[in-house]
């Protein structure tokens, strides 16, 4: 048995949720493929945060396509939750398995809004 560990600072977080993040985004990435639902186009999963209970995880997603596409493949990731989250469930050892938020990663318009905008001011002459 070794040394009791020291408590953690006020407002320190542990790593924990971020590890058990890492390793859901892995099994769904794995699994997403495999989903036969064709309102699911092609997906990529940018990112996970799990909160600090463990209870709820959030899963980053772009997608490409129309936005009527993409609002199908949202649907179709809300219709598949409940089977990712056995699948989850089967390959990561938890005492609760978290609820599973899917959330369009808004990286893609910002960058895309970022590249209106300086070209834009290149097509005044500011830049």
């Amino acid at each position: 048995m070794g040394a009791p560990r020291a408590p953690r600072p006020p407002g320190e977080s542990s790593a924990r949720p971020s590890r058990v993040a890492e390793e859901i985004r892995e099994v769904l990435a794995q699994e997403l493929p495999s989903l036969k639902d064709p309102r699911i186009g092609f997906v990529t999963i940018t990112g996970a945060k799990a909160s600090p209970d463990l209870r709820h995880a959030w899963i980053y997603y772009t997608t490409m396509g129309s936005d009527s596409e993409r609002r199908a493949t949202a649907a179709g990731l809300r219709s598949a939750t409940p089977h990712l989250r056995s699948v989850v469930g089967r390959q990561v050892r938890l005492k609760f398995l978290p609820e599973l938020h899917f959330e369009q990663d808004p990286t893609r318009e910002q960058g895309e809004r970022i590249d209106e905008l300086l070209r834009q001011l290149h097509e005044r002459g500011d830049g």
